[in-house]
């Protein structure tokens, strides 16, 4: 609870990832992946109640065994490879519909830690906006993006007066990494979506940014944590 107000904290996680196959339940250094997120969602001093919500009976089974309840198995038609990441959290605030404040926790950003997860709680209340989402610096800068017509020949994505040669001069551009949403609950259900013209961003260090969505960024997060004492972390 955070200001008289209740915080619900809800980590999705469906069985049939299709890049890396078991992705959430995958075992690094010890722990399945969404092992990681749970852990650190149960430090928080804000979140109310922590809910898995999933439709695979073996990742249920693996969120209990690390204390997260598990209070219905999703439908399955909100288990599919195009169904949209808002639908299982709209279809839990139906269930669970006298709570102030959601949190969206997604098992693939295990690196985030509480004090990302109480800060986001905090600037979305703080700022008084209806949503807050976290975000990180992009090592890209949109200014030396392009898109390609149907010859290959190349159409800057945003168009300036000035050609930007130095990263340096081009402003500080962002991207959201997956990590942490938070929304006002009766606005999210009217609205569905996290996202809005209002909506605030609470940023996080690159390092802490990582979303596992391959082989490669698993390989990333056993390096690290393995070497942790190695790093400056």
């Amino acid at each position: 609870m955070i200001n008289g107000k209740t915080v619900l904290a809800i980590i999705p996680a469906r069985g049939g990832s299709k890049g890396v196959p078991r992705k959430n339940i995958r075992e690094v250094c010890g722990k399945p992946l969404i092992a990681w997120t749970v852990e650190v969602a149960q430090k928080s001093v804000y979140i109310d109640r922590l809910i898995l919500s999933t439709e695979d009976d073996e990742i249920a089974s693996v969120g209990r065994a690390y204390g997260c309840e598990v209070p219905f198995m999703r439908p399955k038609e909100l288990a599919h490879d195009h169904t949209p990441g808002i639908d299982p959290v709209l279809h839990v605030l139906e269930i669970f519909d006298s709570y102030d404040y959601v949190v969206l926790l997604q098992p693939t950003s295990p690196f985030r830690n509480v004090s990302d997860i109480d800060g986001s709680i905090e600037k979305c209340l703080q700022s008084n906006a209806k949503s807050c989402v976290a975000m990180t610096l992009s090592d890209k800068t949109p200014y030396w993006m392009y898109f390609l017509d149907g010859n290959s020949r190349m159409k800057p994505v945003l168009r300036t007066e000035q050609t930007i040669t130095r990263r340096q001069d081009a402003p500080n551009a962002y991207v959201i990494n997956g990590a942490i949403y938070v929304a006002e609950c009766r606005w999210l259900k009217s609205h569905q979506s996290f996202l809005s013209d209002e909506t605030v961003a609470y940023i996080m260090p690159k390092e802490r940014s990582l979303d596992i969505d391959s082989e490669i960024d698993f390989f990333i997060m056993e390096h690290v944590l393995k070497n942790r004492n190695k790093i400056n972390w």
